[in-house]
């Protein structure tokens, strides 16, 4: 690997750093420009002539004392007029195309040069021509601009840009080799490996290495995100990795990377890591649009945030909510805009899927230049399936779409007769619902309905753009619609065999949506945005399913791990004489209760019940309660903020006088990512095999994999189900020292089909036939494990 001092950026970011100003303005500006602006390029490209070459990869590296600044991007097209060469820089605007101007924007003009300054240095080229080329997207018109350079005033312009970032990349490049000199000295953070922790890591740096996939199975409690951390960062000491990625589903797991980082810290490591948090968590004005006019964090926003940017890369290391806040505050600068930006200089960055994977949002500043050597920790990896499903799928219902039409008769009557169109397919769909069981399944987009939000989508822009300034009930519902149509238009782009069209008539209202059945291939196009893709999971079982669903190949490596404790920990008890189908629920609750008292009653400890349903649950944590007014009861709300799930898990403390017991439901808040150590839990009782709701969606799935690999109800219900049954289980055992009771409640955990899918560490267990043959399993295991 090489030693050099060498910094990366792009063309577009380099100027943008040192030219950028004024307010930041995130009104509406017509969202649909990213795909249009790509279209409008291809078709400006294609109808060039042939002297015309389109996207031409441009590299060179600037050399300064010990620094080498490496810079590249792509020209949309040089021009060869027989020998005569004209750099071509195509955009796109939304502007009337007469208000464009030479001047209209300095810094396209400075990327043009850019790349004509790079090619002239390649080719020896004494002159070369500058043209930029503004396409207007609604009306299609172009305008050009050309200018004449000389190499000798392109070289100025070029060492004037150069010169004004050399010092940031100074910065930049020693804060690298102080970071990577403490990666190569830094050392495990804790004493000894746990049993498979370091064939872990050891997986994980030669995954990097090599620029593969894998795919990671390890049990609660075997600390696999340190050893997923660990050898990231040594692969970055070696230059293996430029940026990790530290991916996560929840904000509750966000934590165990963060955690890790410090701890890691505290044994000497440098490093720059970034937490993103959701813009509606973290935003300053939340009631104010992000625009100059309301907000002020928001007004010379670009003349501050350069400064912002050097004060915290200087004084911290840690760029968590907190200090992203402070800093915010001091410079008067939108703190969310901020995360995005300090991204980009962030060695480590947590945050969720959606920066990577989602096509809506995931942060294209890294990745419209192509793949990169970034390596992505997917944490929880089970849940990006359906994380995934809904990432690439999208909906639009009539119900919203009507009032909206009703509301624009008085606003645009352009774009109420085309949402008046719209609203009649949407009534044939419904007739067609109405035709079986209120549902309608199509294999074929419906390019009607597409075709007319197509046409909706320049009237809604226009009707945005000359009525910036207005707030009014009309405008909110049409941007909302907006969007959803607009994601409606950009999830057909890549509609294929993998998905399904269903209607769904809710009352008399109609849901129509394009559903992702089998994310695999986009997950897997996805994850080449990076050079190493690592998915771990305390559940990622059965293995086959998850390398098959979340876009593995014959290609990707698997590891499996054993659990690092001993079975004796944990007492593993079956009560299969019940069962908790749906329709059987109702005759359960009295012996389920009988259950819970046999446990919670054997000793005085902290519990967490798990069930199928929030109904389900309350009805029996309400008899439960009744019955038992000496024991501590809770229970979790259908919704929660982030308050009131800490303070529900504050109830669970070491050293509790009097028994607790906490209701839960499988899947949700508390099942997973929750590290409830020592005596803050003693106890999991989890009732029925956690199948998923049965619902349209669910049948769909069940149907597509039943004919792909006839596995339907596995991929649909059962996999999931239980992948939920052991996330559950698994809160228990967190550490060696700890012991503790799970309880298996419903007749099929016997069944061999699910049976086989219990981990290695789920051997033997004590199949109790009846509550004093439970009571006896308990009673031994606590008088054991008190010896």
């Amino acid at each position: 690997m090489s030693n050099r001092n060498t910094i990366k950026i792009s063309v577009r970011n380099l100027v943008e750093f040192i030219l950028r100003s004024g307010d930041l303005n995130s009104t509406f500006t017509g969202s649909s420009r990213n795909t249009d602006a790509i279209k409008a390029h291809q078709k400006i490209q294609k109808a060039a002539p042939k002297e015309y070459t389109a996207e031409v990869s441009l590299s060179y590296t600037f050399e300064k004392e010990d620094i080498s600044l490496e810079i590249s991007g792509r020209a949309d097209g040089i021009i060869d007029n027989d020998g005569i060469i004209t750099i071509d820089e195509i955009k796109t605007t939304t502007a009337p195309i007469e208000f464009i101007n030479e001047d209209y924007n300095l810094i396209h003009w400075a990327q043009a040069k850019t790349y004509a300054f790079i090619y002239a240095k390649e080719k020896a080229l004494e002159n070369i021509y500058v043209q930029l080329t503004y396409y207007q997207i609604d009306t299609k018109d172009i305008k050009r601009f050309i200018k004449a350079f000389s190499f000798k005033e392109l070289e100025e312009f070029f060492l004037q840009i150069v010169n004004s970032y050399i010092e940031w990349a100074k910065t930049l490049s020693m804060w690298e080799n102080y970071r990577d000199d403490s990666i190569k000295s830094l050392e495990f953070p804790f004493e000894n490996y746990r049993e498979g922790q370091r064939k872990l890591a050891v997986s994980v740096y030669k995954t990097i290495n090599e620029g593969k996939k894998i795919f990671i199975q390890a049990p609660t409690g075997i600390g696999k995100t340190i050893a997923t951390l660990f050898p990231s960062l040594k692969a970055m000491g070696e230059g293996y990795t430029s940026k990790i990625f530290y991916l996560t589903a929840k904000t509750i797991t966000r934590t165990a990377g963060e955690k890790a980082i410090n701890n890691l810290r505290e044994k000497g490591l440098k490093i720059k890591s970034l937490t993103i948090t959701a813009k509606d968590k973290i935003c300053f004005k939340p009631d104010a649009a992000c625009n100059s006019e309301e907000c002020p964090f928001a007004k010379g926003y670009f003349d501050r945030i350069n400064e912002a940017i050097k004060d915290i890369y200087l004084n911290e290391e840690n760029f968590s909510r907190e200090v992203l806040e402070e800093y915010g505050k001091k410079y008067e600068i939108c703190p969310f805009e901020f995360s995005l930006e300090l991204s980009l200089f962030s060695d480590c960055i947590i945050c969720d899927y959606n920066y990577v994977f989602d096509p809506r949002v995931y942060l294209k500043r890294f990745f419209l230049e192509g793949t990169t050597d970034f390596t992505f920790l997917i944490d929880e990896a089970h849940n990006l399936v359906d994380r995934a499903r809904e990432m690439f799928s999208a909906e639009i219902n009539k119900e919203e779409m009507l009032n909206l039409k009703k509301l624009s008769m008085n606003y645009s009557k352009d774009i109420s007769k085309t949402l008046n169109k719209l609203n009649s397919h949407m009534i044939e769909i419904r007739k067609l619902c109405e035709v079986k069981d209120n549902e309608h399944i199509e294999e074929d987009a419906p390019m009607e309905i597409i075709y007319l939000l197509m046409e909706l989508m320049p009237k809604a822009e226009k009707w945005l753009l000359e009525n910036k300034d207005k707030n009014n009930e009309f405008k909110e519902k049409l941007l909302d619609f907006y969007f959803k149509a607009l994601a409606f238009i950009r999830t057909n782009e890549y509609y294929d065999e993998s998905f399904v069209t269903y209607g769904e008539k809710q009352n008399n209202n109609l849901k129509l949506k394009l559903f992702c059945l089998d994310p695999s291939h986009l997950l897997k196009e996805a994850s080449k945005r990076g050079k190493s893709t690592v998915f771990f999971s305390a559940t990622l079982m059965p293995m086959d399913y998850f390398i098959d669903i979340l876009g593995g190949d014959s290609e990707s490596y698997k590891l499996r791990l054993n659990s690092p404790f001993s079975r004796d920990n944990l007492c593993l008890t079956i009560d299969s004489n019940i069962s908790t189908t749906y329709k059987m629920r109702e005759f359960t609750y009295d012996k389920i209760l009988k259950d819970l008292n046999t446990v919670v009653k054997a000793k005085i400890g902290n519990y967490l019940v798990f069930f199928p349903s929030h109904k389900y649950m309350r009805e029996v944590h309400d008899r439960f309660s009744e019955k038992n007014l000496d024991i501590k009861t809770i229970y979790q709300e259908i919704s929660m903020n982030e308050e009131e799930r800490e303070s529900f898990l504050e109830n669970f403390r070491e050293g509790n006088t009097e028994s607790l017991v906490g209701f839960a439901v499988m899947g949700g808040l508390f099942s997973e990512g929750i590290d409830l150590v020592g005596d803050r839990l003693i106890g999991t009782i989890i009732v029925g095999v956690g199948l998923p709701q049965i619902c349209l969606e669910r049948n769909i799935i069940n149907d597509y994999f039943k004919k792909k690999n006839n596995q339907g109800f596995e991929y649909a219900y059962m996999y999931p189900g239980m992948n939920k049954v052991m996330q559950a289980a698994g809160r228990v055992i967190r550490r060696e020292e700890d012991r503790g009771i799970v309880l298996l409640i419903d007749e099929r955990f016997l069944h061999r089909n699910y049976y086989s899918l219990f981990p290695k560490e789920w051997s033997n267990p004590r199949i109790c036939k009846n509550s004093n043959e439970l009571s006896g399993a308990v009673k031994e295991f606590w008088e054991n494990t008190s010896k």
